[in-house]
């Protein structure tokens, strides 16, 4: 089939890559216009964007697929197909009308649990156990069209989302490449997905990447993997916001209770205080500075034990 190919981050380039080198003609790609980055703000080609250069394949970069200019040019690429992996802009109807087979999107859950933005996020932050990606024909509705295909995966308990990502992007390749390879032959149907189990997952805000050290050790744990490594869990210190990595929950067993935020300064370790026990504090980034270990941190900023993180903000 011909195909044009939509994405953007990251996390689209193994299914990039693996549509590629399938049999599949890939005639074109679909991805976000350059944007700002860096301190100088110089503007960046999206990864999807520098990889498909690297490959030789024509780049086109609306501002928005419902440009004339660009529903023109995709029309005369003339694709059977568009295999979707976080383009990041909404499709307009007239744009999906242009290709006969559909736009066809790999989206990182089990549909249709969590329909949204941050789909993975929001599976270790609710404390799911298994997870997935899902093929379906996108509709005007978010997330909400027929599908086609679905592959699970287990959460490990010490999962970031974007350890998870990682793995969906190169497990979901493979399963939208079999997509592609079903409606090619006809050998694929669609099925409407069901009525019930539907849950959102809107964006992660910073603010609520803001840990809230009087939750339970557990919750705790969840919100930061969720939020790393974007937008970054934070608590603050003396006025300063400080990134904080993932921490490792203890042996409630042993008994070690502080109060929410109260730090226990040891050595080798740092300890903090929740809701329910303490937890071990990972790395963290201060305000100005790299990301280090939570004893470096504690030593170099001559921390004791009995500070509060969070009691500024």
């Amino acid at each position: 089939m011909r195909l044009v190919f939509a994405g953007t981050p990251e996390v689209a380039v193994p299914a990039l890559e693996a549509i590629h080198a399938s049999d599949h003609d890939l005639v074109g790609v679909v991805t976000r216009p350059d944007a700002p980055s860096g301190r100088g703000r110089k503007l960046v080609a999206s990864p999807v964007a520098q990889r498909a250069e690297e490959l030789g394949i024509e780049v086109l970069k609306p501002e928005h697929p419902r440009d004339p200019e660009f529903q023109a040019a995709l029309r005369a690429l003339e694709p059977d197909c568009c295999p979707v992996v976080a383009y990041g802009a909404l499709l307009p109807q007239s744009a999906l009308d242009i290709v006969p087979l559909g736009w066809v999107n790999l989206h990182f859950s089990c549909l249709p649990a969590w329909r949204g933005a941050a789909p993975v996020q929001h599976a270790i932050w609710a404390g799911d156990e298994v997870t997935g990606a899902t093929t379906f024909r996108i509709v005007k509705a978010m997330d909400a069209g027929p599908t086609f295909g679905v592959m699970t995966e287990r959460i490990r308990p010490t999962d970031t989302a974007g350890d998870l990502l990682t793995r969906l992007a190169e497990g979901g390749a493979g399963l939208l490449v079999a997509t592609l390879d079903g409606l090619e032959k006809g050998g694929i149907a669609a099925l409407d997905q069901p009525t019930d189990g539907v849950s959102l997952a809107p964006k992660i805000l910073v603010e609520d990447a803001h840990v809230d050290w009087t939750e339970p050790a557990a919750a705790v744990d969840r919100r930061i993997r969720a939020c790393t490594p974007a937008p970054g869990a934070w608590s603050t210190h003396e006025g300063e916001r400080i990134k904080i990595g993932p921490v490792t929950l203890t042996d409630p067993a042993d008994g070690l209770r502080l109060p929410p935020g109260e730090l226990a300064v040891g050595k080798k370790q740092v300890l903090i205080g929740t809701g329910s026990y303490a937890v071990r504090l990972g790395e963290v980034k201060p305000f100005g500075k790299k990301q280090m270990d939570a004893a470096d941190w504690a030593r170099g900023a001559r921390l004791e034990s009995g500070l509060v993180l969070g009691a500024d903000g």
